[in-house]
């Protein structure tokens, strides 16, 4: 559990979107990015969100509509989706799901919101600032269970979360807008395809 890859994902999607998740991964990478995460939402006209990003962290427009154009052509063979959906690539954003290890090392010091696929001593979801990533457990400081007294550092380990997402604060906002001028991990406002295709499978 101590040699988690920096770069091995929490993939927590199940059904059609574990289904996209394993098609799309590979396709993803092949363009030189990574994924993030699936989402599909809608009955009967479904929205499919592919979430993605560059290995730095990073994300532009052209990113997302280059992934559009390499995946759509290969969702439409596969066919994960019945009927019709709508497929929208976008980046990550500022407050952003966490789903490698290497993202606690990149946000540490920013506040984060944490919940367990199982409780511990009862406890199930926690939020407090990020100290990193070591020896397979996601380090954060929280405050104590009364209420008082500096906050204590406490080990997660990884393969027991169940998700993981930065909070927006006024210094997360700030990071963000620097890391954009300089191209660094964080570049962080959401975007999205103009080219959101609608797809039809079948007649």
């Amino acid at each position: 559990m101590n040699d988690i890859a920096p770069d091995k994902r929490l993939a927590r999607e199940t059904g059609i979107a574990a289904h996209i998740a394993k098609i799309a991964e590979p396709v993803i990478e092949d363009l030189g990015y990574r994924l993030v995460r699936v989402r599909v939402s809608g009955k009967g006209n479904e929205e499919v969100q592919i979430m993605a990003e560059k290995p730095d962290g990073s994300m532009t427009i052209e990113g997302c509509e280059a992934i559009s154009r390499g995946l759509s052509p290969v969702l439409d063979v596969e066919d994960p989706v019945p009927g019709k959906y709508r497929l929208e690539i976008s980046s990550p954003g500022i407050d952003r799901p966490l789903v490698r290890p290497s993202d606690f090392d990149n946000w540490a010091g920013h506040v984060a919101k944490i919940e367990l696929n199982q409780p511990i001593d009862g406890r199930r979801r926690f939020r407090g600032k990020l100290e990193g990533f070591s020896d397979g457990e996601v380090r954060i400081f929280i405050k104590p269970a009364d209420g008082a007294g500096d906050d204590i550092l406490v080990g997660l380990q990884f393969d027991m979360l169940a998700s993981a997402k930065l909070v927006m604060t006024d210094e997360l906002f700030n990071a963000s807008r620097t890391a954009n001028k300089a191209n660094t991990p964080g570049d962080g406002f959401e975007m999205q395809t103009d080219d959101k295709r609608e797809k039809s499978h079948g007649d």
